[in-house]
């Protein structure tokens, strides 16, 4: 069997920057070749991939692609396969996040969370199912603690990662035994891009047990797990929140 053959790799969405670059880095750490997906972050991407590459060259690849268009979802999973020949971990870590109070809420809000959330990963895992039943490989969807517990004035956001949850549950299903398929359910991790008060920051902490918020590698490490060494978990959820969770 040649090195290319048993050379593992992940492909992980969304990988730029937060959470995806160091879920990135944590695989390739672990031994894995890392595709790099992103939509518009390209300079942090091939950055990240430069960074790869120097701790061990030709390991890191980029390939930009809007999850929210079919085409392009499609033409992702095909150059993402190639590059490597396989595919032996698919991250689902793209998403769209942003509030849209009722009032206000239009039909492109509406497509625009669901299609980056749960439209692109369900047709990405779909397409890859083949290479990754073949490799006896993975999928690890980022889910959100909102997915059970609404968050005010994101009722499009929490509703796509409601269905991220269901998802995660009925691939396992169906793509079992060959492929596992288990998530990850970030709690406050980091703050949002958009900045928040002061006081809606001391709001959520105070609700977290562990009085503080939690870090991008909390994330990576649980995702890592998922992938190397839970051979006999699949359809599972796992929170990482502090214990945010027992007091929503």
């Amino acid at each position: 069997m040649s090195e290319q053959t048993t050379q593992r790799v992940a492909l992980v969405t969304g990988a730029a920057q937060r959470i995806g670059a160091e879920i990135c880095k944590t695989l390739h750490g672990a031994g894995f070749n890392i595709i790099i997906h992103y939509r518009s972050s390209s300079q942090p991407a091939e950055e990240l991939a430069d960074q790869l590459n120097q701790q061990r060259s030709g390991s890191a690849h980029c390939i930009k692609a809007d999850l929210t268009n079919s085409n392009d979802v499609l033409a992702l999973a095909i150059a993402a396969e190639k590059h490597w020949g396989h595919i032996d971990a698919l991250i689902n870590n793209a998403s769209t996040f942003y509030p849209t109070p009722l009032n206000t809420s239009t039909e492109e809000d509406w497509n625009a969370l669901f299609d980056s959330n749960v439209k692109g990963p369900f047709f990405l895992s779909q397409t890859l199912t083949p290479t990754l039943s073949q490799r006896q490989g993975c999928i690890v969807n980022l889910v959100d603690i909102h997915s059970e517990k609404p968050m005010a004035d994101h009722t499009i956001y929490s509703m796509a990662k409601a269905s991220v949850a269901m998802m995660t549950k009925t691939l396992a299903k169906e793509m079992a035994p060959a492929v596992r398929v288990n998530g990850v359910s970030p709690g406050a991790i980091l703050w949002p891009e958009q900045e928040l008060d002061p006081n809606d920051k001391s709001s959520i902490l105070n609700k977290v047990p562990m009085q503080k918020i939690g870090d991008v590698s909390d994330i990576a490490k649980t995702v890592a797990f998922l992938v190397n060494d839970a051979p006999y978990i699949t359809g599972q959820i796992i929170a990482v929140d502090g214990g945010r969770s027992l007091n929503m």
